[in-house]
């Protein structure tokens, strides 16, 4: 019974240990925002998130420059048929207003007549109009918008605790699970300890 207790009572300090441990670690990834100076020492701690934080806002924006979104996909999601459609019709209504406009002096037939001919015209134009200047605005755009510097510029405006928020907010269970696992493991560990002691004490 005795030997019992004694290996409980390290696999329960094994496991608080392990699992305050995972506890601390996990708080220092945030905590200090700010450097503390240890006393008596020129010693600073800060947490890992606030010490790189703008090499972590770098490396985000790179990879989603990189790797995950680009102006070239953006543009295929925006000139959808659909799309062109749409501007289609709103440049063609823009021209028949201004036509219908100018034209207001000359005889109502002969102004259906003319607007007819001008919009078999522009129906063709507009068309190649459209496909011609959307790729020079998707690659004009792709010289002057960085979406990396923008993702990078956005993080490093956010508060550090609302950073802190985010990041907790979406891997809070795996967070959780690894506190569990560190006193699962030392739990284990201290009851390898007992173990150990009563064959070679």
């Amino acid at each position: 019974m005795q030997l019992f207790l004694k290996i409980m009572f390290m696999m329960v300090v094994g496991g608080l240990i392990g699992w305050m441990t995972n506890v601390i670690a996990i708080k220092l990834l945030f905590r200090p925002l700010l450097p503390v100076r240890v006393p008596l020492t020129n010693f600073h701690i800060i947490g890992l998130i606030p010490k790189r934080r703008l090499d972590i806002a770098r490396n985000i924006g790179q990879t989603v420059h990189n790797e995950l979104i680009s102006m070239d996909e953006i543009g295929e999601r925006l000139l959808t048929d659909e799309n062109r459609a749409w501007m289609t019709a709103e440049i063609k209504g823009k021209i028949a207003s201004v036509i219908d406009d100018k034209m207001s002096i000359l005889p109502s037939g002969l102004k259906m007549m003319a607007m007819g001919m001008l919009g078999d015209v522009v129906d063709r134009e507009i068309a190649v109009f459209i496909d011609e200047k959307s790729g020079e605005l998707v690659k004009k755009a792709g010289e002057n918008v960085n979406i990396g510097e923008m993702v990078e510029e956005k993080i490093n405006q956010f508060e550090l605790e609302k950073i802190e928020e985010i990041i907790l907010s979406v891997a809070k269970s795996e967070l959780k699970h690894i506190e569990v696992l560190g006193g699962v493991l030392g739990a284990a560990i201290g009851l390898f300890q007992a173990v150990v002691m009563q064959l070679f004490w």
